[in-house]
């Protein structure tokens, strides 16, 4: 944001606690007059350069491999949301494949694409879904959302454009300054709305790789939190045959890929651009 950040503001607000236990009892003085802080812009310049910076290198990577955690909080029944996990540990080469291994607060679950087939395993139950797919990452992704409600919450690192994807519903984006305590490096924070989500970003001041992201959607009465981290980021590099099929998927038993419980009225897929989802 323009003006003192969010920082600043904390550190002038301690100031003036410090000042008040010195000065105590005595007399203040009324603060001076000043002229109101000026509103930031929509979309602030240095905002959308970070996000432009940073989708650029992920777009430019031929391949790519990192870990994602994720929080998500959920309802309970006393009130007060509960956190959920997941980790999983992601291999792609664009333009074609995809491989996702999901460990969780719950089943395990792991995802193979290969630019022509897609396959759902589910290792303790040792089921496997299987599936013709479409020929890119971006379009195997949909299909696994619309036909199988397949959807991961770090979708939005892995198009191929994940800018453009933002920016297609984008309507306010500012930068909140410089932390030195998320991922173990430097990172800049920026904040933005899109498409209905509030998004606070961590995008490293040096690689522009994203370090973590939250979330709270518009319309989520409770507001819960979604939240997911970066980590171990290889960007390049051959990957090893047969990483993006499984010996023990193809021997599972088969099932259906299909949507868990189909429903008439099921929501539309959300937009790939949108981080730490939920579903």
């Amino acid at each position: 944001m323009t003006g003192v950040t969010s920082r600043g503001r904390m550190l002038l607000v301690a100031l003036g606690v410090a000042l008040g236990a010195v000065n105590a009892g005595a007399q203040q003085a009324p603060p001076p007059a000043t002229a109101p802080p000026s509103e930031p812009p929509a979309l602030e310049p240095k905002a959308i350069e970070l996000l432009k910076a940073s989708s650029a290198r992920l777009a430019a990577a031929r391949s790519m491999r990192f870990t994602a955690v994720v929080y998500y909080e959920s309802p309970s029944r006393p009130g007060p949301p509960l956190v959920y996990t997941t980790r999983s540990e992601v291999t792609l080469q664009r333009p074609d494949k995809l491989r996702v291994i999901t460990t969780a607060d719950g089943p395990p679950s792991e995802f193979y694409y290969d630019g022509k087939t897609m396959v759902a395993f589910m290792p303790a139950e040792n089921l496997a879904a299987v599936a013709a797919a479409p020929p890119t990452i971006d379009a195997a992704l949909e299909a696994a959302y619309q036909s199988a409600a397949i959807y991961f919450p770090f979708t939005d690192v892995m198009v191929a454009d994940p800018y453009g994807d933002i920016a297609k519903g984008l309507e306010l984006a500012f930068y909140i300054g410089k932390s030195r305590v998320v991922g173990g490096t430097t990172t800049d924070m920026v904040a933005y709305a899109s498409d209905g989500v509030f998004v606070q970003i961590w995008i490293g001041a040096d690689d522009k790789l994203p370090r973590m992201a939250r979330a709270v959607f518009r319309n989520d009465p409770l507001r819960l939190r979604h939240e997911v981290t970066f980590s171990n980021w290889r960007l390049g590099g051959a990957v090893p045959a047969g990483t993006f099929a499984s010996a023990s998927a193809a021997r599972a038993k088969p099932i259906p890929f299909a949507h868990p419980d189909p429903k008439p009225s099921d929501p539309a897929p959300p937009a790939a651009g949108e981080p730490a989802k939920s579903r």
